[in-house]
């Protein structure tokens, strides 16, 4: 009992990176299977084999992630996916409304809201001592898009006139909100001390795609709102038409480091 009191104490002592690490003697990914790391960003396998097609996802809520293992046997067209999330689209503005009261002006759209930005690709540090590629891998550590930017409410029109007073005025339509930015691709660490022969192998069987994402394309802008019609063309002024706007920025790309000690 004493033994076993002492043991976990000495597990609770152990750093929280530890316990979250993935240890295993031999990881098989199977054909089109997707075998996603979860809460860990730290994988080491003696042995790790993906199969045709398979993909093995990163965490993509840590900056960084970890993958070494002694022997990694690649198939044809296997993905470790380190991709960035790409920005949602911005809220939409709502239209303003057209009263119903004769001789009143409508009301103005609402501004559309901004793109998010989109989140780098993961930096990915992997050290593979030993390392076979029947086929093609994909490193695939892009950035994510920005979100397209949300439109502008249109304008309420104004409501009829009568023989005691003009139409009323068209509202002004909402501005177009701007797009997100793309962002930066990942950065890609390969350790080749043990295994020199594994750069020759980059852009022929290891794909990577490092590129920043691209910007998000602005909203529409809100159209404006009609004047209301009077008799003897005593009519309201139609409003304006929202602003447009621009496109985010996109992100650039990550660096590769080939490390040789």
């Amino acid at each position: 009992m004493t033994c076993l009191r002492t043991f976990l104490f000495l597990l609770l002592l152990l750093p929280t990176t530890l316990l979250a690490q993935i240890r295993v003697g031999k990881l098989v990914i199977k054909p089109k299977e997707v075998f996603e790391l979860g809460q860990s960003d730290i994988l080491v396998a003696d042995t790790l084999i993906m199969m045709d097609s398979s993909r093995l996802v990163l965490n993509k809520l840590k900056s960084e992630n970890y993958i070494r293992a002694r022997w990694a046997v690649f198939g044809n067209n296997c993905v470790i996916d380190g991709k960035g999330i790409d920005g949602k689209p911005g809220r939409d503005g709502r239209n303003g409304d057209t009263p119903t009261i004769p001789c009143s002006s409508g009301q103005p759209g609402r501004n559309g809201g901004k793109g998010l930005d989109g989140t780098p690709g993961i930096n990915l540090f992997l050290y593979l001592e030993r390392i076979t590629v029947n086929g093609n891998l994909i490193i695939d550590i892009r950035g994510g898009n920005g979100g397209r930017g949300g439109n502008g409410g249109n304008g309420g029109g104004g409501s009829p006139g009568t023989v005691h007073c003009i139409g009323g005025d068209g509202a002004n339509g909402g501005n177009a909100g701007p797009g997100g930015n793309g962002a930066n691709g990942g950065s890609l660490t390969l350790d080749n001390a043990k295994n020199p022969a594994v750069k020759d192998l980059i852009g022929k069987q290891i794909i990577i795609r490092n590129y920043g994402g691209m910007a998000g394309s602005p909203g529409r802008a809100g159209y404006y709102g009609p004047a209301g019609l009077g008799p003897s063309r005593r009519n309201g002024k139609k409003g304006l038409p929202g602003t447009e706007s621009a496109f985010g920025i996109g992100g650039g790309y990550g660096k590769i480091n080939i490390e040789s000690n």
